[in-house]
């Protein structure tokens, strides 16, 4: 375990960077801010040069790999580390200087258990892209493929590691102080962090979670996922399709190529909400680095995404809520999506819905008059965070990774066509998928599902009360499991299975009417 003095000395040390590029002014600034963590602030910046302007991202890339990866996960968090720090964190591409080839290919080969020259006929020795946990180069597969070949670092788990344990118990002293901090949940978005820390770490993770979302997005043909080579591919090496497109970053490029940037826009947009909404199983690191336009059949153009380390999943009732919500703002129903947040538990029960419909509004309504390129989604999420202290609104991780990457898929498609809405883009969408799932036609097929497999549990209950109640004469029952509760009713299993008869009646009653 290690010693409280060593995480208090990779703070200050970590703490003193974070001061050269007057990162800490906000943490020094903030009335919130616990007397602690600001006498810290000070102690680490006594002596420093602090710029005018805070340069957070600078900061974070200065400290190494994963600070990097820590203030992207931080951009998620404009509640907890302020609205121009999760703005400026965004900057984080996470580039870094290549480790020698030699090191890589030895790397390589440890992990694939293989010769180098028996998995491709070629490789480039100078990546086309070096992060804080892997390099990737062009290789040639034996059977003639263009491949990318993801590489991890060598010993980057080993400094990930060191680093989580300060997080971690800087965290918990953190939320020990209670008040704000406590709210603020500061342990959770660590935990978050750890979690998706070691899911990139895994590249067999990322792979599963590449094909996974390429199954989930057959409905939208104009976005690509890269197809996996599983045989080339282990926990430190992931081998998949190589991309041949333009960066969406190269808008010019995309001019050139004739590009319909307007088509790009809305088939990006679509493809985001099909992810969130209708399969809750979505990319959370769509900057412009990851997404590239491919040529389509009709001439307009696909996208393509690249690095699956970070993807969000989001279950169906938290779905239906965000639906709901999203919809909600759109067409100006606040009393509705303050009873969301309600139902969900978001907001604490002991406060006012009407109240909080009525903030909502103050978010909403100044937003309703502008021109529709001026209205953002972005505008709109930082709004409700202000609003969050107010009234006692726990963090919700799940929904803080979908807010960035709306904000992220947004500035994208924006860049692409200045003109473009995401509220104009979601709104048919997110009508349909309401409809669809909280329609009448829903219902009844729900409903019926769940009969259906009530009725198709039934043998198995009566064959479980039999063996706790058997015939006179017969062989003792086993001893009950303790997580397993028996009721038993008054006459034996007789009475139980007659019950049980009455309620497979009550059901096919039910599924008749519903018919």
């Amino acid at each position: 375990m290690t010693a409280p003095a060593v995480h208090v000395w990779r703070l200050l040390k970590w703490g003193r960077i974070l001061a050269r590029h007057g990162a800490l002014k906000g943490i020094e600034g903030d009335a919130n801010t616990p007397a602690p963590v600001r006498r810290l602030a000070r102690i680490a910046r006594l002596g420093a040069r602090v710029p005018a302007t805070p340069r957070y991202a600078d900061a974070f890339q200065a400290i190494g790999p994963a600070a990097i990866k820590l203030g992207q996960t931080l951009a998620t968090r404009p509640d907890l580390v302020g609205e121009a720090a999760a703005h400026d964190l965004l900057r984080l591409q996470d580039q870094l200087p290549p480790v020698p080839f030699e090191t890589i290919r030895a790397a390589l080969e440890t992990s694939l258990g293989r010769p180098m020259s028996a998995v491709f006929s070629h490789i480039e020795d100078t990546p086309v892209g070096a992060a804080s946990i892997a390099q990737v180069h062009r290789a040639v597969t034996t059977d003639g493929r263009q491949v990318a070949v993801k590489v991890l670092r060598p010993g980057v788990e080993a400094d990930f590691a060191r680093a989580i344990d300060t997080y971690q118990w800087a965290a918990a002293q953190l939320e020990g102080l209670g008040g704000e901090a406590k709210r603020l949940r500061p342990r959770l978005t660590v935990e978050n962090f750890r979690r998706w820390t070691l899911r990139e770490l895994n590249f067999q993770r990322e792979a599963a979670s590449a094909s996974e979302l390429a199954e989930a997005m057959t409905a939208e043909p104009d976005f690509v996922v890269p197809a996996i080579d599983w045989q080339r591919s282990s926990t430190r090496v992931l081998t998949m399709e190589w991309i041949d497109g333009i960066k969406l970053s190269n808008r010019q490029a995309l001019i050139d190529a004739g590009y319909d940037l307007r088509k790009l826009a809305n088939t990006l947009v679509q493809a985001f909400l099909r992810q969130a909404i209708a399969e809750g199983f979505f990319h959370a690191d769509m900057h412009q680095g990851n997404l590239f336009a491919l040529p389509g059949a009709n001439g307009q153009g696909r996208i393509a995404a690249i690095d699956f380390g970070i993807m969000g999943r989001i279950d169906r009732r938290a779905r239906v809520w965000l639906a709901e919500i999203l919809y909600g703002l759109i067409t100006g129903n606040y009393r509705r999506v303050a009873e969301i947040h309600f139902e969900a538990g978001y907001v604490p029960p002991h406060h006012n819905v009407a109240e909080f419909a009525t903030a909502l509004r103050a978010v909403g309504e100044p937003m309703r008059g502008l021109p529709v390129k001026d209205m953002s989604i972005g505008m709109m999420l930082d709004g409700l965070f202000s609003i969050t202290r107010d009234f006692d609104m726990v963090t919700q991780p799940h929904l803080l990774l979908l807010q960035k990457t709306m904000v992220m898929v947004e500035g994208v498609a924006t860049s692409l066509d200045p003109d473009i809405n995401l509220w104009e883009s979601a709104a048919p969408f997110v009508r349909e998928w309401i409809r669809t799932e909280l329609g009448p036609e829903a219902a009844i097929a729900d409903r019926l599902i769940r009969d259906m497999r009530t009725i198709a549990g039934l043998p198995d209950l009566i064959r479980r009360i039999e063996a706790r109640y058997p015939e006179p004469g017969g062989e003792p029952p086993a001893p009950p499991l303790k997580e397993i509760e028996v009721v038993r009713i008054g006459g034996g299993w007789r009475y139980a299975a007659v019950a049980v008869i009455a309620a497979a009646a009550s059901i096919a009653g039910t599924l008749l009417v519903v018919h």
